[in-house]
């Protein structure tokens, strides 16, 4: 039983580490397909609401069925903000209908990186996503053990796509990890989606300006803690020198 496991774990993570390789060739030796990733990277990074806004509106009846494929993007380019996309998905589709596509959209990101994760392992997600992604979420595990999934989904400041990509290496079950997720996440995406659905002129700007700055609060810590790191190697290979000097 353990030796199947084992052998869909592996067929799993080739399967994975194909489909990123085949995504990576498409990005770098078919211009239009770089061309077009670069415009949607640009508009998410613009942190215009308005700018998002068009860009899902450009695709006409397609527009619902874009911005749940926007936000899957999202979740696996981190730390692109997620924010501005549930934002318009509100004044695109009204309140409460923008609260569901973001909220089943953002859970759909969610699944993907958690199977991303636990595919590869750590060592192959921390190329692909980053080592600072994954270490600025691994205190919180280490502190809430169990109950982190929920209490993180909770906290603005903690990077969403983050904590699905580590979740993904823990021993954590799905079901668990879905449902904390989807609890945990529903709040903030009814609150964002109301918010957003009501905002206009300098106030929008305002509330996108404060979640932005959320969003580089995070970008910050991350590179803050690969930083750290690099310097705690660098003075553990210096010791490591000196002693066998």
């Amino acid at each position: 039983m353990e030796q199947k496991k084992q052998t869909r774990k592996g067929k799993a993570k080739w399967y994975v580490l194909g489909v990123l390789i085949l995504l990576c060739i498409l990005y770098f030796a078919v211009p239009s397909v770089n061309a077009y990733v670069n415009e949607i990277a640009a508009v998410l990074g613009s942190a215009n609401v308005d700018t998002v806004i068009e860009f899902i509106r450009s695709y006409g009846p397609y527009a619902m069925v874009f911005s749940f494929a926007l936000m899957m993007f999202q979740s696996m380019i981190a730390p692109l903000p997620a924010f501005l996309i549930t934002f318009a998905n509100a004044a695109i589709f009204g309140w409460w209908q923008g609260a569901i596509l973001s909220w089943t959209s953002s859970m759909a990101g969610a699944v993907l990186c958690f199977y991303i994760a636990r595919a590869l392992g750590r060592d192959t997600v921390e190329k692909y996503a980053g080592k600072g992604v994954l270490a600025s979420v691994e205190g919180y595990f280490k502190k809430y053990g169990s109950k982190t999934i929920l209490i993180c989904r909770l906290l603005p400041f903690v990077s969403f796509d983050a904590v699905s990509y580590f979740a993904g290496l823990t021993p954590i079950k799905f079901w668990p990890f879905f449902l904390a997720t989807g609890i945990g996440q529903l709040p903030a995406t009814v609150i964002y989606s109301y918010v957003g659905g009501m905002l206009t002129g300098g106030v929008q700007y305002f509330v996108t300006a404060l979640l932005c700055i959320f969003s580089l609060g995070i970008l910050a810590m991350i590179i803050k803690r690969i930083y750290a790191e690099r310097q705690e190697k660098k003075a553990q290979a210096a010791t490591t020198e000196e002693q066998n000097g």
